[in-house]
């Protein structure tokens, strides 16, 4: 059955719900919110994506960096976080710094500043030379953030050991979930939160905080994140973010309906 209102406008114009997915951790539209630490986390903005795209021939708008910033704006709104953390893939292209990317990231990046006091930059395996983007703003970069018991990574790499010890939540981008969701014409496939452990820990997987592509359908994809290769993954909850955040129970419910 389909979500209701989400058929067009899978995305609200106004964030209808918060709901938490861990005490004191709350879902806010595509974001992810610490209560108590005041910081709000986005992953995977990818800016740049079209200009990719357009050159590999394949003809898509340049729609996002208007509908990012709107959202961006929505979430903001409701939250007044003092820190912004961007969870990796700030920027899509691997070996360069595009155009489009210079222009729109810096235009984010500004945004964001007007309107919380400290931005922080986690490392993506797209950000190879993110660098130059930071230095511009006096920006820090780094490989992970902990956060108390919390640790915020990009999610393409397994950490060592130490770096997980004491730690009882990891947050985690890279993977970009979705689902399809299917009622008796056809399916649509939709954003998501995942929620499951790795190595006696919660594990939250955020979705892509971008609007070009919905994302990796992980009932039919192959995974990318090596936190989510070789788990179980029907024992994860489904988070779907639509007109509102929906809690769809676990994912092997999906699975014996694919």
């Amino acid at each position: 059955m389909f979500l209701s209102g989400a058929r067009k406008h899978k995305y609200p114009r106004r964030l209808s719900s918060i709901m938490e997915i861990l005490p004191g951790i709350e879902m806010v539209g595509l974001a992810l919110f610490l209560e108590h630490e005041k910081t709000l986390i986005i992953s995977d903005l990818h800016i740049g994506l079209e200009e990719s795209l357009n050159k590999e021939g394949i003809l898509v708008p340049r729609f996002q960096l208007k509908r990012l910033m709107e959202e961006l704006g929505r979430v903001l709104e409701k939250t007044h976080p003092k820190t912004v953390v961007i969870n990796g893939d700030l920027k899509h292209e691997f070996g360069t710094i595009s155009e489009q990317e210079w222009r729109d990231t810096l235009k984010v990046l500004d945004f964001l500043s007007r309107n919380t006091q400290e931005i922080i930059l986690i490392k993506g395996n797209h950000d190879k030379i993110l660098g130059p983007i930071a230095v511009k703003r006096n920006l820090k970069v780094t490989p992970s953030l902990k956060i108390g018991d919390i640790l915020i990574l990009h999610g393409d790499k397994i950490p060592s050991p130490s770096a997980l010890e004491g730690i009882k939540t990891l947050i985690i981008g890279h993977e970009h979930p979705a689902v399809s969701i299917r009622d008796t014409i056809r399916s649509e496939l939709f954003k998501c939160f995942l929620l499951g452990t790795y190595s006696r820990k919660k594990l939250i997987v955020m979705p892509s905080f971008n609007y070009v592509t919905e994302g990796t359908d992980i009932l039919k994809q192959e995974l990318l994140s090596p936190f989510l290769k070789g788990t179980d993954m029907g024992k994860f909850e489904v988070y779907v973010a639509a007109d509102k955040t929906y809690h769809f129970g676990k994912l092997k419910t999906f699975l014996r309906n694919s």
